[in-house]
Parts: C-alpha cells; sequence; structure tokens
C-alpha cells in the first residue's frame, strides 16, 4: 500500500524580502546586518586576500590576472567548457548587490577576469575594444586598493563637438572670457575618466562599442586590482544561435565553484 503523502503545513513569512533585500524583520531574525553594510575596508581587504590565495599569472604590460571563463579562441571564434567550474565563491555577494542598481538588474555574468597592476612593474594596458562576438552589452568593473584613471579614446572618421563647460566652472574660462565650443577630430581625443577606490564602472552602448578604454602607466601610483564581469552576447542568449552553449555556460558561472584558469 502507497503510503499518502502529506503536505507540510505553511510558514507564514512575517516580511516579503527575497535574494539580497532586507528589512529590519528578517534581519534581526537572520542574527544581525547584511554582510555589505561592514565597513567597506573590510570587505575591500578580505575579497583581495582572497584572490591572492590563488596564483597570479604573468600577463602584458606589466600586469597579473586570474580568469574565470571558458577557455576562448576570439580570432577562431571557439571555445571550451573543460575546466570551467565558474565564478569564484567570494563574488556570489558582489554579483547579487550588483542587481541594486537599475541597469544591472538583469545582469548575469559568465566571465570575471581579475588584474593586477603594480607601479614598480609599471603596469597599463592598452588602448581597446572588448570582444563583441562571445561577450555582450555590458563590462562591469571592479575597482580595488587605490583610485586610477580610465582613458577613453575614439578613432573613429569625423569629429566631435566639444561643447562649452556649464557656466560657473573655471573650466569654462579662458582668461576671464567664455570659451566657444569647437570641432575636433575623433583622433585627437582622450577622456580621462576618474576610478576612485572601491567604484564600480559600467560601459555600455557607445562607451562599450565605439570608445577604446585603457589605463595608462602615469595613472598606476599604488597596487590596484580590478575584478571585471562579462555578460553574454546576444548569439549565447535565448532565441540565439547558441542559446543552449549560453545556458550551460551560465549554469557554470552562477554556480560560483571556479578557480583560476
Amino acid at each position: 500500500m502507497a503510503a499518502a503523502a502529506v503536505a507540510a503545513p505553511e510558514v507564514l513569512r512575517e516580511c516579503g524580502c527575497k535574494g539580497i533585500r532586507t528589512c529590519l524583520i528578517c534581519e534581526r531574525q537572520r542574527g544581525g546586518d547584511p554582510p555589505w553594510q561592514h565597513p567597506p575596508q573590510e570587505e575591500e581587504a578580505e575579497m583581495v586576500q582572497l584572490m591572492d590565495r590563488e596564483p597570479w599569472k604573468l600577463s602584458q604590460s606589466g600586469r597579473r590576472k586570474q580568469d574565470y571563463g571558458p577557455k576562448v579562441n576570439f580570432r577562431k571564434q571557439k571555445l571550451k567548457t573543460t575546466g570551467f567550474r565558474g565564478l569564484p565563491s567570494f563574488s556570489r555577494d558582489v554579483v547579487r548587490r550588483m542587481a541594486l542598481y537599475p541597469i544591472l538588474e538583469d545582469f548575469r555574468p559568465v566571465e570575471q577576469c581579475n588584474l593586477d597592476y603594480c607601479p614598480e612593474r609599471g603596469s597599463a594596458i592598452d588602448p581597446h575594444l572588448d570582444d563583441a562576438w562571445l561577450w555582450g552589452e555590458r563590462l562591469v568593473s571592479l575597482n580595488l586598493l587605490s583610485p586610477t584613471v580610465l582613458s577613453m579614446s575614439r578613432e573613429a572618421p569625423g569629429s566631435l563637438l566639444l561643447c562649452l563647460a556649464p557656466s560657473g566652472f573655471p573650466e569654462a574660462l579662458v582668461e576671464g572670457v567664455m570659451a566657444p565650443s569647437r570641432s575636433v577630430l575623433c583622433q585627437e581625443v582622450e577622456v580621462a575618466v576618474p576610478l576612485p577606490r572601491r567604484s564600480l564602472l559600467v560601459l555600455t552602448g557607445a562607451a562599450r562599442h565605439q570608445w577604446k578604454h585603457a589605463i595608462h602607466r602615469r595613472h598606476i601610483e599604488a597596487r590596484r586590482v580590478c575584478a571585471t564581469f562579462r555578460e553574454l552576447s546576444a548569439e549565447f542568449c535565448p532565441g540565439g544561435r547558441q542559446q543552449e552553449l549560453g545556458q550551460e555556460l551560465l549554469q557554470i558561472s552562477l554556480s560560483f565553484q571556479g578557480r583560476p584558469m
């Protein structure tokens, strides 16, 4: 005789929080503040300490790196999942907290690349555009340990109109006279974007696809660690030609069991 299944009584929740969102009720039930309310310096130090427990590989231009992602041949547009076990466990909370920002509510990273910059090695990265065959619309970078400057440049033909600074800014005045707008060649423009310590950068749209980004050697004055997260392109998303492979990559990535490749 088959045993009858007995339904467990429904447990009434005292709050409606899900995922990373919390209120005072569930924070008391969980026994303390959520981890992202700890001092940011402690979180930063712990994250870098966990990175340093894994081996760093030598990379170009004085950098060291750790790759958490599939092995990819971008020239031949081929990849392998062999050995890929996902993002590192310490990134789970970081990825969850990204969803607090509207621009990243649906961001699901499939790759994480940690880069270590050091002034003693003359670390830098040349102007470049990230791949668009595998990597999708948004590039997200977490800047740790020290501030730096991201240099954006554009080599497309044509010109850009440099507009006036807002009134009241000293840059708008040249010897007391309002400076006029002027048109300059794209090749002559480089935009300096300050990256404060512990800041989160999102490149999307023209900044992702038309403007190259770089970190110059002169802007590395102390050790800097950057964790860059990348999502899948449309080809690997639902409805894309390689959607099944994309789903497999995401399942591996978001298991958070990875080791550097």
